[in-house]
This record gives structure tokens, C-alpha cells and sequence, in this order.
């Protein structure tokens, strides 16, 4: 589309710009910088701090620079004598009510109102503080990680605007009126007993220090700054950290980062003190049995009695005795060098992912249907939505910087679809509600998906066209027979997913119409008994519809851990080698094993679940576990406890001493993402620097550990950094062979395939035709869980996670976002609980077929009658000793979001709970004997 220009005279020279430009916009572009406050890049204009006033040939006044737009011919003046006057008069006024306190404000030399002053020349402030002011006003210092002093706030409206536009939470407003009017969170209240998700965006607005950050208020401000890569969630948040030395200040979201555009949310901006923690292990440590005192050794004698273990075992039981584990928490770099340790140093292929637990259904399911095992789009691409399909997601608390994206993307007039059993914020938020709410019950995605497809089949919302072009005409053919079946109608399904037939028909047809339709899903899709059937149901509507192939639509997977899709990309599996190749190819094989100079292994190695099994079995006696915590995020704890208590040698590395380390016999420290160099990808396929802003805590980097482990083992492994193994795996794998730390450090980031023809990435994939070639339809024909609620155990228990904590909460625990959330809590609806005698707060018992833990109740109408929930982020808490071994068919990811429990009132912990403490303490007690 050709675009608009307008040329025109900025004081005297000319300048051409695009229509719709606002005048101070166009002035910046010709190098002229017009005093402002309440204006920034990131914000929509407002026009209200009257600072950046402008001369108009023809026009009457002196109107706002930011909220003017330019015109042909136009002619402006940025400075004269009068507009010197009104702005001198404007900061006077400013500075009036205002403390003179600039030699001590934590933002001295980084306030923009100190900027305007000297800007402007004000020299003199004609008005005392004799008359009403706002210079006693208290702080707000309820918040944990920044500081709200109302004395020093001018009232641009910055930080409200950026709680709209970019967090979209709308949880700061102005009260009162006139001289009266102050910033307030909520109902003038607390920041921290109001709405705010404490995502900072305000605090990164304030052009003063009226939100601050504590840490710059104690540390001052940074000396030098790093670009890294955030590492918590999926979305790969690019941020700056701040330094002093070798001390992080703050971390700034970096404004050119691709996937979040200058925002944050209260983990990646706030939550980064874990890496600096008194708990980190900083020694390594070993001991014979887990009921020995750990004793701490020097790093070679550890690796040396770790190496000499594993060949121990294996030459005592044979080679496929021993295997490792790939943390989605670790780079990409690192992640290859422990498969490649598991393929060619032990010489199988017993290596695994964690994202075996939760999107190896994605892998599955995307790689069947349309060729690839990634999503299709850029968080971008829902700009260009029309209809946003969420399914088994909850955006707000689990990849919040997207959820930003895609509320503003809602309030702009996009149309939502949620289908979930719970009624998550987004289903009606701040100016956002969802036009449509399936909510189904746990463990139905497929028959909802498969009454989603029946409409759409039999009503004729076919992409006839799209389909003819692009897909499999046979298999086009069964499934469209199969989704036209009687028995996959919404009345025919009414019964089993508790969806109401007609509210299911308007989101078929929602979808199928509107417009551009993208489809978002989480872990609520994946960890069932049919993950990777709701997967390729998933598929099968986004090409029913001809919703694939441009921005704007898509099927989008949002990855949980920080690098999910890096972890499985790099060949994590036991069946596959980097670039989702199969072990048994053996050409690909044959590649690998001439880079690696060693045979590999045809055939593929053990999941997790099997090597729990082989564990129990006694042919599995020995685990490298690089950065994961399985014990606690795995299913049926007791079970995996059993698992590691029956190897002979199981060697942790990790930051702290977490739970599954209280079941190892050798503790190698591992260094947090502040302490190295590497990459992450995140769940776009977009692949991100991440930095070391600081040594080695321990002294070496993760891959550095796995590199001497190696060594001792007898695989040397030559490499001198990190970008020299990146570029070992662009010599490996066809779709990162473009990828090189150069071409990183040039474009910023990259999203995979990365090839020749593709040199900068490949923000949409699927465009003129499928990786595949042909887009590939598959039946899916719903089978109920085998997890069935009885009387004994009549309600359905599903799990998630919360804003403030991540994951298992190794790192956010040690944070003061404990603040928001310090315990996981049972979610229970009003009826259930009245019908077991159950109050808001009070302890409950969930007994499942697994197990039985006890947690505190919290009585909500979030939840249907009939399902329960709870997170997993505290230990403590037990969430996994009562999720069971049910697993996806295709992949064996747990089916963590289905497990039949009965909840009642109890008053003492459980039995595991009471074991689990006693078990700890001594744990804790044999660490500190050998420190």
C-alpha cells in the first residue's frame, strides 16, 4: 500500500514524513528534540503537560507538537521568544510543587523533568511553598519492588496511560479534580491491595522518581547495561540488565526486543534476586548413599567420582543403564551438549526432555498435521487477528507480555473465544470479555474440537479453495466424513463435555467467519490422555478454515518454560536428533556420527516415564539431571521418589539444593541465566542471545560443566564458547543453518527456518505450502479418560500455575513474590464446598487414587461445580502426590489436568506431607553437616 508523505517546514528545513505524523514526531525525525513530559515513544499521545507547544503559520494559539498532526505546506516553529515564555512558565509551575531535592532523588540525572528544566531555562521559581502543595504527601512502599512517592508526581498520566495501553490492566487512574488531581492505584488505595500486577510498566514511565524501582533507590542508578533474554515463560522477553560491576540494578524491557516490545511482567522485570540467593550451591558435593552427610569436594574430584560412577554402572549392566535429562531452563547450547554427552559419550540414546511433561504433544501433533513441530506465527501476528481462539491457556498468569498484546489487540474490536473449565480473567477483564465461554469439563478438549469441526462440516464453513490447494484430498475426505458424523454433533456431545450445543455452534461459526482466526493453547490441551488428538484437532480447524499461512491466523502453542521449543528442537528426545530427525534415518545418523566421530545408537533410548519404570525394574541405575527438578514437577511423586531412590548414581545440576537433588549422589552447581552466554527460543521459534552479565557464581558456566564432565568420561569436547556450538548445530540441522551468534548480534533475534533462502527467519511459516507439502488431516475420534470420577472420588482436580510464581517456584520462592502468593491453595466452587462443610481458608484433604496431600481452601466462583484446582509451585504442597501416571497416548505426557479426587475438611497435614517435612530436615541437616 503506497503511503501518504507531507512535506513540510520545521524551523526552515524541510521535511517530508508520512500523513498522520504528529508534528513532534516529524520534528524528531529531522534531528529537533521539542521539550515534552508527557509524551513518550511508547505511549499514544495525550497533550496535557503544555510543554511541548509549537508555532503554527496560520494557526491561532500554540498548539500541543505531540497531538498535532503534520499537513502539506505546513510551516512550524519550534522555538521563539514567546514559546521560551509559556514553557519557562509551564516548568515553573511544575517545580513549584515539586521537591528541590535533586542532589539526593534515586533519580537524579535520569529525570526528565531535571531535563526540561535545564531545557527550558528556568532559573527561577517566583511561587513559595507558602500555599497548598502536595509536598507532604506520604509514600506508597506497600510494594516489594518499587516505591510510589505522590510528592513528586507531576500528573502527566504516564503511568496511567501505560497500565492501559501496554499492560492493560487499568489499574492506576487520576482522582480528583483540578489542583486536587493525584495518581491513585485502585480506589486510592495500596498499590499492593489494589488491581496492579505489579508489571512496572508505570515505573518505566515515570519521567520521575515517583515510581522507582527499590533497587535503584538503594543501589543507585546502573553504570552499564546488557541485553539478555528473560528466563522464565515461553514469550523470550529481551531485556537490559542494568549494572554496577558485577551487581544487577534493574532490568529494563528492552524497547526493541521482538516479542515484547519494551514490556515486562513482575517475574522478568522484578523477580531476579533467586540469583544472588543464600540458598545457591556453590560447591560441588558428594556422597555414597542419600542418608551420608554430602561432603563438598573440588570440581575434578566430583566430575571424576560422577564419570567413574557411570562407567561403573554401565560396565556392571551394560551400556543403556544410564541416561540424562534436558532442562527447558537451560540455553540451547547446553541442552545440545547433553544429548550429545547422553548419544556419544554413554552411547545410547536415554535422553529426555521435560518437555516430555508438558508440549511433546505439540511436537507430535503440529509434526503429523501440518509438518513441523513449532507454531506457525510471531506474537505479532495478532495485530492482524480478527478472532482469538484460547483453548487450555490462561495468558494473564502464564505468558503475561503476550496477554498485553492480545487484550489491546481484543480492545481494538477483535472477537475472543475461551474454552476452559475455569473462568479465567480473560473471560471478562478489564474492557475485555470474551464473546464466547465453552466451559467445557476437564478432559473433553477433543469432543468440543471434534463438535467444532461437525459445524463447520455440516453447515458448510468449509475453505473449499484453500483445502483443494493446499491439503491431502483423501484424508481431506475421511476426516470431513468423520467430523459430519451424527455422534460428533455439540447436542450429540452436550452431555459429555457439559458445553450447551448452541453456545458451541456460535463459537464454530465465530471461527470459521470472522475473519482472520488464530487459535492459542497451553498446557491445558497437551497434558491429557489425548494430548496430541487435541493437537491435531487443533490443526485440523486452522486448515478447515483456511486459517494458516499469513499473519493474523495460525496455530500457536504457548510454551511454558523459557526454552521449551529450544529443548526440543536441539534433539532432547530419545528418538529424535537435533532438527527433529529420527534416530533410525540413517543418513542423518551418519552425519552426526561422522561431526561426533562415534557410532550412535538406530534405535530410540528411554522417556522419563520409562526410565522410572527401568529404574524400579533395576536396569536403570544411573542420571545426569542438568537444571530440572523432576520430583516435584513430575506426576505421582511418590512414584518418581521410588524411581531415583533405587539408582545407584544420580547426579544433579542445579542453582539449589532442590528435590531432586535431595535424592542424588553427586551436586554439581549450575550457574542461573545471568551467569552465561547462550540462546533461548521461545515459543514464536524466535531465538534470542542470552548474556552473561556476571561470573559464574560457582566458577563454571552449565555448558562448561557438561564439557568436563564429558572429558572425564573420555569424550573430550573442544569447545571455547557457546557461539562454537550454535554453530555446530547450524552445520547439523537445515533449519538453524543460517543461525550464528554474528547474524544474532546483527538482527537481534531469529526465528527458525533460518536457511538460505530464508537468511533473516521465518516469522510465518506454512505460507505457500505446508513443511510437509500437503497440509494433512487426521480423525480424531474422542476417547474419554480412563480417570474416572466415582463416588469415592467424585471431582475432577486440574492444575495450573499463577502470575507471580513460576514452574516448580525454585527461583520465583526465593523473591519476594512470595508477597502475592506464598502457598498453593485448592480452588474449590461455592457449592462444592457448602456441600462438604468447607469455609474460605480452611485446611482440605485431596485424596486421589495416587495420593492425598492437604492444602488450604479457596472458595471461588472461577470454578464449576464438580472441578477443583490447584498450583504446583510449593514443595510443600504436594500437588503432584495426588496427579496420577495417566499419560497422552502418543507421547506420555501426563495427564496432569484430569485426576479424580474427593476433597474434605481435615485438620493436620498428610501422611506424605508429615514424611515429606521430616525427609527435608534431615536432607537439610546432611547439606549443612558438609558445608
Amino acid at each position: 500500500m503506497a503511503v501518504e508523505l507531507v512535506t513540510l517546514d520545521i524551523d526552515g528545513h524541510a521535511v517530508g514524513v508520512p500523513a498522520g505524523t504528529s508534528v513532534m514526531r516529524a520534528a524528531a525525525l529531522a534531528g529537533i528534540n521539542i521539550p515534552k513530559l508527557c509524551a513518550t515513544d511508547s505511549l499514544q499521545p495525550f497533550g496535557s503537560c503544555r510543554l511541548c507547544l509549537v508555532e503554527i503559520d496560520g494557526r491561532r494559539g500554540y498548539p500541543a507538537s505531540c497531538t498535532t498532526p503534520v499537513e502539506q505546506g505546513m510551516t512550524v516553529r519550534t522555538q521563539s521568544p514567546r514559546l521560551q515564555q509559556l514553557r519557562q512558565g509551564v516548568m515553573e509551575l511544575y517545580i513549584s510543587d515539586h521537591p528541590l531535592d535533586c542532589l539526593t532523588c534515586p533519580a537524579n540525572g535520569d529525570c526528565e523533568l531535571q531535563d526540561m528544566a535545564g531545557v527550558t531555562g528556568l532559573r527561577e521559581v517566583r511561587y513559595g511553598y507558602q500555599g497548598a502543595h502536595h509536598l507532604d504527601l506520604a509514600k506508597d512502599e506497600s510494594n516489594p519492588y518499587f516505591s510510589f512517592d505522590s510528592a513528586k508526581c507531576i500528573v502527566c498520566n504516564r503511568c496511567v496511560r501505560a497500565c492501559e495501553e501496554t499492560q492493560g490492566t487499568f489499574a492506576l487512574t487520576i482522582a480528583g479534580r483540578g489542583f486536587e488531581s493525584r495518581v491513585a492505584a485502585g480506589q486510592s488505595e495500596p498499590f499492593m491491595q489494589s488491581e496492579c500486577v505489579s508489571c512496572g510498566a508505570c515505573v518505566q514511565a515515570c519521567p520521575t522518581a515517583t515510581l522507582q524501582e527499590k533497587t535503584v533507590i538503594r543501589l543507585g542508578q546502573g553504570e552499564h547495561s546488557i541485553n539478555t533474554t528473560c528466563a522464565y515463560c515461553g514469550v523470550g522477553c529481551s531485556l537490559n540488565a542494568e549494572m554496577k560491576g558485577s551487581e544487577v540494578v534493574r532490568m529494563v524491557p528492552a524497547r526493541d526486543g521482538k516479542a515484547n516490545e519494551g514490556h515486562a511482567c513482575v517475574k522478568g522485570r522484578f523477580a531476579w534476586g533467586y540469583a544472588t540467593h543464600k540458598d545457591r550451591i556453590l560447591k560441588p558435593m558428594i556422597r555414597a548413599r542419600i542418608t551420608d552427610p554430602w561432603r563438598e569436594v573440588s570440581w575434578d574430584e566430583a566430575l571424576d567420582h560422577a564419570a567413574s560412577e557411570f562407567k561403573r554402572i554401565q560396565a556392571a549392566h551394560g551400556v543403556d543403564a544410564i541416561g540424562g535429562i534436558v532442562s527447558s531452563r537451560c540455553t540451547n547450547e547446553e541442552g545440545y551438549l547433553v544429548q550429545k554427552l547422553v548419544r556419544a559419550a554413554f552411547g545410547n540414546n536415554n535422553v529426555d526432555t521435560c518437555a516430555r511433561v508438558c508440549h511433546s504433544p505439540t511436537g507430535y501433533g503440529l509434526k503429523q498435521t501440518l509438518g513441523e513441530s513449532a507454531g506457525t506465527q510471531s506474537f505479532k501476528s495478532v495485530e492482524r487477528c480478527d478472532v482469538v481462539l484460547v483453548i487450555g491457556a490462561n495468558p494473564t498468569d502464564g505468558h503475561p507480555v503476550f496477554a498485553s498484546r492480545l487484550k489491546k489487540r481484543l480492545r481494538q474490536g477483535a472477537r475472543l473465544i475461551v474454552i476452559d473449565p475455569r473462568r479465567i480473567d480473560l473471560v471478562e477483564t478489564a474492557h475485555v470479555r470474551a464473546d464466547v465461554h465453552l466451559q467445557l469439563r476437564p478432559g473433553t478438549n477433543v469432543a468440543v474440537l471434534s463438535a467444532m469441526a461437525h459445524v463447520i462440516v455440516t453447515e458448510g464453513l468449509l475453505a473449499t479453495d484453500f483445502i483443494a490447494a493446499r491439503c491431502e484430498e483423501r484424508a481431506f475426505e475421511q476426516w470431513r466424513d468423520f467430523a459430519a458424523r451424527p455422534d460428533n454433533a455439540p447436542e450429540a456431545l452436550e452431555a459429555v463435555t457439559g458445553v450447551a450445543a448452541p453456545l458451541l455452534r456460535a463459537a464454530a461459526r465465530l471461527y470459521a467467519t470472522g475473519g482472520n482466526a488464530a487459535i492459542y493453547y497451553g498446557l491445558g490441551v497437551t497434558e491429557h490422555a489425548q494430548g496430541s488428538t487435541a493437537v491435531m484437532a487443533i490443526a485440523n480447524l486452522a486448515m478447515a478454515t483456511g486459517n494458516v499461512g499469513r499473519e493474523g491466523v495460525g496455530v500457536n502453542p504457548l510454551r511454558g518454560q523459557n526454552n521449551v521449543q529450544g529443548s526440543c528442537d536441539i534433539g532432547s528426545f530419545p528418538h529424535e536428533l537435533p532438527g527433529y530427525r529420527h534416530v533410525a534415518d540413517a543418513t542423518v545418523r551418519g552425519a552426526f556420527e561422522q561431526a561426533w566421530g562415534v557410532p550412535l545408537q538406530a534405535e530410540p533410548g528411554l522417556r522419563i516415564p520409562n526410565m522410572f519404570e527401568a529404574a524400579l525394574d533395576g536396569s536403570f541405575l544411573g542420571l545426569y539431571c542438568q537444571g530440572e527438578d523432576i520430583v516435584q514437577s513430575d506426576p505421582n511423586t511418590r512414584h518418581v521418589t521410588a524411581a531415583l531412590q533405587a539408582m545407584e548414581c544420580v547426579v544433579v545440576q542445579d542453582i539449589f539444593l532442590n528435590e531432586t537433588a535431595k535424592f542424588a549422589h553427586v551436586l554439581l552447581p549450575g550457574s542461573s541465566f545471568l551467569e552465561k552466554d547462550g540462546t533461548f527460543t521461545n515459543a514464536e521459534r524466535r531465538i534470542s542471545r542470552v548474556r552473561k552479565v556476571m561470573a559464574p557464581r560457582a566458577g563454571y558456566a552449565d555448558w562448561e560443566v557438561t564439557v568436563q564432565l564429558s572429558k572425564h568420561l573420555g569424550y573430550p569436547m573442544d569447545y571455547r564458547h557457546p557461539s562454537e556450538i550454535m554453530d555446530e548445530i547450524a552445520r547439523l540441522t537445515p533449519t538453524f543453518a543460517g543461525v550464528s551468534y554474528a547474524r544474532l548480534d546483527a538482527l537481534g533475534s531469529i526465528q527458525w527456518p533460518c536457511t538460505a533462502d530464508a537468511p533473516e527467519g521465518t516469522p510465518t511459516m506454512h505460507v505457500d505450502e505446508f513443511v510437509r507439502g500437503k497440509g494433512r488431516f487426521i480423525i480424531t475420534q474422542y476417547v474419554g479418560t480412563s480417570e474416572k470420577v466415582t463416588r469415592k472420588y467424585p471431582l475432577i482436580l486440574t492444575t495450573g500455575r499463577i502470575l507471580s510464581q513460576y514452574n516448580v517456584g525454585a527461583q520465583t520462592r526465593r523473591t519476594d513474590n512470595v508477597q502475592w502468593h506464598d502457598e498453593d491453595r485448592l480452588e474449590i466452587h461455592p457449592h462444592d464446598a457448602q456441600e462438604r462443610g468447607i469455609a474460605d481458608g480452611d485446611w482440605v484433604g485431596i485424596a486421589s487414587r495416587a495420593g492425598e496431600t492437604v492444602l488450604r481452601a479457596l472458595v471461588t466462583e472461577r470454578m464449576q461445580p464438580g472441578v477443583v484446582y490447584t498450583t504446583f509451585h510449593f514443595p510443600e504442597s504436594g500437588a503432584n502426590v495426588i496427579t496420577t501416571e495417566n499419560s497422552d497416548w502418543a507421547t506420555n505426557c501426563p495427564e496432569y489436568k484430569v485426576t479424580a479426587v474427593q476433597v474434605l475438611p481435615v485438620s493436620q497435614p498428610s501422611a506424605w506431607q508429615q514424611a515429606y517435612q521430616r525427609f527435608s530436615a534431615a536432607q537439610a541437616r546432611l547439606a549443612d553437616a558438609g558445608a
